[in-house]
């Protein structure tokens, strides 16, 4: 999926889920001077030869695709065994995409990655409802099977201050990395394309290779 401009305007106009108020379509631009930055959230031994990181988006077809497919290889065969320290950073093309993003974080950076896996595994069935407050209704359903409560999803999504960290992080983050497109990788501070797994995991495998010894 293309990122169409450099501060994306989050402008669908549909119910917020909290069925309190819109997203803020902020300009990002300006706000990442103004916002604190967030942390990333990583996986995988902190001491690893390889940091990965993947831009992707909850909305995003090809990311989902990459999670069913790739994700579960990446992980097994390089982050479980120490080799990867692997961050995703979050890509907003719209309002679900920003919901979906502040559902991910609701419950502590802890759930994040559980979430996330729910919000990809599961893209097509909550994604596929046709208006605001259906998408909103699958969303509240993924984040109750991850042990949120309706009122914590609720004041997650009310928290407009969170949403305009996570527009001003998202936008810092990606116009620093040059992201045009999800999913894309920073394989060792190499950007790099979405890709067979096989080209992706000779890309792994040659960085590994030209890692210092005990790094």
């Amino acid at each position: 999926m293309l990122i169409r401009s450099a501060a994306i305007a989050l402008t669908l106009g549909l119910a917020a889920p909290a069925l309190a108020q819109d997203a803020p379509a902020a300009d990002a631009a300006t706000e990442a001077t103004e916002v604190q930055i967030l942390p990333d959230i990583a996986m995988g031994a902190e001491d690893a030869p390889l940091t990965l990181i993947e831009y992707a988006s909850f909305t995003c077809g090809h990311c989902a695709n990459f999670y069913e497919q790739n994700w579960p290889k990446l992980k097994a065969e390089y982050v479980d065994t120490g080799k990867v320290r692997f961050i995703q950073r979050d890509v907003y093309f719209d309002q679900v995409g920003l919901w979906a993003g502040i559902l991910a974080r609701c419950g502590g950076d802890d759930k994040y990655f559980a979430v996330s896996d729910m919000l990809l595994g599961e893209q097509k069935k909550w994604l596929g409802g046709g208006s605001g407050d259906e998408i909103a209704a699958g969303l509240r359903k993924i984040g109750l099977k991850a042990g949120m409560t309706e009122e914590q999803m609720t004041a997650c999504w009310d928290d407009s201050a969170k949403a305009e960290q996570l527009i001003a992080t998202f936008q810092k983050n990606a116009t620093t990395d040059q992201i045009e497109a999800t999913p894309t990788f920073i394989i060792g501070g190499e950007k790099v394309m979405n890709q067979p797994w096989d080209d992706m995991k000779a890309i792994i495998e040659a960085k590994l290779a030209a890692a210092p010894a005990g790094q």
